[in-house]
């Protein structure tokens, strides 16, 4: 598939539900309102559009949310679309996780195809981790990191770079990373729905984020590439492998490979835009062959690159969706 500025997209992102178990500052607010169980796509609907864009090309799938594992049926979702990792039908099925139900899901993940995960983690400190995340305790979540190293599953630490918050937590992140074994990657904030916070107190450069590194160690680029946009950094000789994803400060769309399917079924061309298309309401109405018409009109949507910059500087509005229902 490629889209109209001739950008292979080959890289599906699933939002499977809106629904997490933490409330993280800058991802919703502390009341959030969650969608009716009508409006979410069943699994038959989530596996039946998974495959038909693995028809078309797609080669990597991510499943996220929301916390994708608070899903009742995720289980179900997690075996059929690792049928296609299997079959040789899909290169690779990952998943975005807060951890907190890893030490549950370990073992499910690790037969079913799931060899590689990312989990969101913002300090290793508890009392910090409680108040980024409404409450939550990091203590389940290394616990779950460990199940999932136990199986064998590859784990990346996603850590969101929070001005005046978590700087001071990097270096110690980065050696829990090295000590077991985990890449770690520093994620800039994103202004995407009200969470309640003013976008630029919290918005701090990733290349400025990473100073406590680049001050005591030597950080240099690397040809490491995943199916994401982040890129990658050496840090040595520390011998941590860091990525960075810069929305904001240094643009990655020219190499955009990626369509998402939100929760409630709608495909998003980007995360910084409005344009979608409405795959639930034609699946239901029209049937799972409406699919292919709609993929069509989706990659002529797709635009060339973001608007978070112009949405943080106050020159666009920030957009109403909440990364839970996108999926980051």
């Amino acid at each position: 598939m490629l889209d109209g500025f001739g950008r292979k997209i080959d890289y599906l992102r699933i939002s499977v539900t809106d629904r997490c178990n933490f409330r993280c500052q800058y991802c919703m607010s502390e009341n959030m309102t969650f969608m009716p169980k009508s409006e979410l796509l069943t699994l038959e609907e989530i596996t039946l559009i998974a495959e038909r864009f693995i028809g078309h090309g797609v080669k990597k799938i991510r499943l996220t949310g929301g916390e994708p594992l608070v899903r009742r049926d995720m289980s179900d979702v997690i075996q059929r679309l690792g049928r296609k990792v299997k079959s040789g039908e899909l290169e690779e099925l990952t998943l975005t996780t807060n951890g907190s139900l890893l030490s549950e899901y370990a073992d499910h993940l690790a037969i079913h195809n799931v060899h590689r995960i990312n989990v969101s983690m913002d300090t290793l400190d508890p009392e910090k981790f409680a108040e980024i995340t409404r409450g939550a305790k990091v203590e389940q979540v290394l616990a779950g990191i460990s199940a999932a190293r136990q199986v064998g599953i590859r784990v990346k630490i996603n850590m969101v770079a929070l001005r005046d918050f978590n700087q001071d937590d990097l270096l110690p992140m980065a050696e829990y990373c090295v000590k077991h074994g985990h890449d770690l990657t520093v994620i800039e904030t994103m202004p995407l729905g009200d969470v309640g916070a003013d976008r630029k107190l919290e918005h701090i450069p990733a290349e400025k984020f990473i100073a406590p590194l680049t001050d005591r160690y030597s950080v240099n680029p690397i040809t490491h590439q995943s199916a994401g946009p982040a890129r990658y950094l050496a840090v040595e000789p520390l011998g941590l492998r860091l990525g960075l994803i810069t929305p904001l400060s240094n643009n990655f769309c020219d190499n955009c490979n990626r369509l998402r399917l939100t929760t409630d079924g709608k495909i998003f061309m980007c995360l910084g835009h409005n344009a979608h298309v409405d795959l639930r309401a034609a699946v239901r109405n029209e049937g799972i062959e409406a699919v292919d018409r709609l993929l069509q009109k989706a990659l002529k949507l797709k635009p060339l690159r973001h608007d978070f910059n112009a949405q943080l500087d106050g020159s666009a509005d920030i957009l109403e969706r909440h990364m839970n229902v996108t999926g980051g």
